[in-house]
């Protein structure tokens, strides 16, 4: 059982730390005498996207969800709201794709409506996350038997998302890409140059 939850709670925190990161990053942006790296925004959106949305929500509907239904049909109500909240997840991330687009193609402008795509999403994605540890987490622990813990690790553990054939290892690579890019405080890259 601890290691499942360990694993799960290390993906929030991979989560949350590229979500503070952007959020961040999207803060300095409005400032138009910084010409912001836009490489930087897509990498961190495709980790959103490829990471939670693809690979870590789907293994919780399947396995942790679908076990705490088995163990726990009361919990039914919580668990819909959280995978209702999984597909509005996605919606969000288009949003954002779609706010990223209209920056980078009329920068200077766009950066506020950029900035509201990326605190809409940040703050839906960290009271998610909360519901799932605060809430959801509790009842597992109680519910849930040793059996169904060894199968949560297991599919938590091998991490692969069948569309893209991508493993944990590969999500490592891009997160270590996010920090070289992301320049200083939140990241190794190079500090973004003032305009004029």
């Amino acid at each position: 059982m601890q290691n499942a939850i360990r694993i799960i709670n290390d993906e929030h925190r991979s989560i949350s730390a590229v979500l503070s990161g952007l959020k961040s990053l999207a803060q300095m942006a409005q400032d138009s005498r910084l010409r912001p790296e836009f490489e930087v925004f897509r990498a961190m959106i495709y980790y959103i996207d490829a990471f939670p949305e693809r690979m870590h929500h789907p293994k919780e509907d399947e396995h942790l969800f679908a076990r705490l239904l088995q163990r726990k049909p009361d919990a039914r109500a919580l668990v819909e709201g959280l995978k209702a909240e999984h597909a509005l997840g996605g919606q969000l991330v288009r949003d954002l794709e779609q706010a990223l687009l209209e920056f980078e193609e009329t920068w200077p402008q766009g950066a506020e409506k950029f900035a509201a795509a990326v605190e809409n999403y940040s703050q839906f994605h960290w009271l998610h996350m909360g519901k799932e540890e605060n809430e959801l987490m509790p009842l597992a622990r109680k519910a849930l038997t040793a059996e169904d813990w060894a199968a949560i690790e297991t599919a938590f553990a091998g991490n692969q998302d069948p569309i893209a054939d991508l493993r944990e290892k590969d999500f490592d690579k891009l997160y270590q890409r996010i920090v070289n890019l992301a320049p200083a405080p939140i990241g190794l890259g190079d500090r973004w140059k003032k305009i004029g």
